[in-house]
């Protein structure tokens, strides 16, 4: 953990933070084990957790100055070797500041080999008024390899009256198997965008997010029990079925709600992706 003076002293010589972080999971008899690890700037993970078994290994990803502000470059990379199984999650909401010049930059770049699993379910992302954020995701699958991702923006803080009145964020999210393309998506979305308040947008919410599953094909009873978990008050969502591919949406007002209703979908999803119940990471209780 990066000591708070360092931070501070960090923050006045140089306002932005450039940060890598690289693992590489192998399997080892019956156990996955985060086998090589290296990172610069603020990334670290905690000690490997095995609450559910040795076969899949939870890793916490920590960015010790606890926001992300203009000038930042987030890169965090995962590759999964055969038959291992990694579940990567944040110990709490990502908070992207109000920019004053350059832009920050997150980019994801996972490898999940045959026969691998890979999970990232991190906590909420939230974007205060005048960020400027670009965020970059890339998945590339080998042969039976499976991936379930979720990501939850939170535009501003509506509990306490704050809006994204102002900045912009830009996502680009692909997923691949082998040479094939299973996803693509693009979104810019500016604070002033009548998107917020249109019923083919936003509709009013302040809080979108979507999960993909990638990687097995989804029976017709999983499917249906996904369209079966209720969204909560308020909230609107949807699931729709792909080729190897589930995409399920969420529109509400809470980023909690959002984990909430993803949580209960990857209850009924993983026992389809990687053949084990869901157990949750001990940091999501904490």
């Amino acid at each position: 953990m990066i000591p708070a003076e360092a931070i501070a002293q960090h923050a006045l010589a140089n306002p932005h933070w450039e940060a890598r972080l690289a693992l590489e999971y192998a399997r080892r008899a019956e156990r996955t084990v985060l086998a090589r690890r290296s990172h610069s700037g603020p990334l670290r993970v905690q000690r490997d957790l095995y609450p559910e078994g040795e076969g899949t290994c939870h890793t916490i990803v920590v960015h010790p100055p606890g926001g992300i502000a203009g000038g930042d470059s987030l890169a965090i990379s995962a590759r999964l070797g055969p038959r291992s199984a990694a579940l990567l999650t944040t110990p709490g909401a990502g908070k992207w500041y109000r920019t004053h010049a350059s832009a920050a930059r997150q980019s994801l770049d996972f490898e999940v080999s045959p026969g691998a699993s890979l999970e990232w379910l991190p906590q909420e992302t939230i974007l205060f008024d005048g960020a400027v954020a670009e965020m970059k995701t890339r998945v590339q699958l080998g042969g039976d390899g499976a991936y379930t991702g979720w990501e939850i923006l939170c535009f501003g803080r509506a509990a306490s009256g704050h809006r994204f009145a102002s900045g912009l964020l830009t996502q680009q999210t692909e997923i691949f198997s082998g040479d094939k393309r299973l996803w693509a998506e693009r979104a810019r979305v500016a604070g002033d965008d009548p998107l917020f308040a249109s019923p083919v947008g936003l509709a009013g919410h302040a809080v979108c997010a979507t999960l993909l599953a990638a990687g097995r094909e989804i029976p017709n009873e999983a499917l249906a029990a996904c369209r079966d978990v209720p969204g909560g008050e308020g909230a609107m969502c949807g699931v729709t079925r792909m080729p190897r591919l589930l995409i399920a949406r969420w529109l509400g007002d809470a980023g909690e709600d959002a984990r909430r209703y993803f949580t209960a979908l990857w209850g009924v999803l993983r026992p389809v992706m990687k053949q084990s119940e869901a157990i949750e990471p001990r940091i999501w209780s904490t």
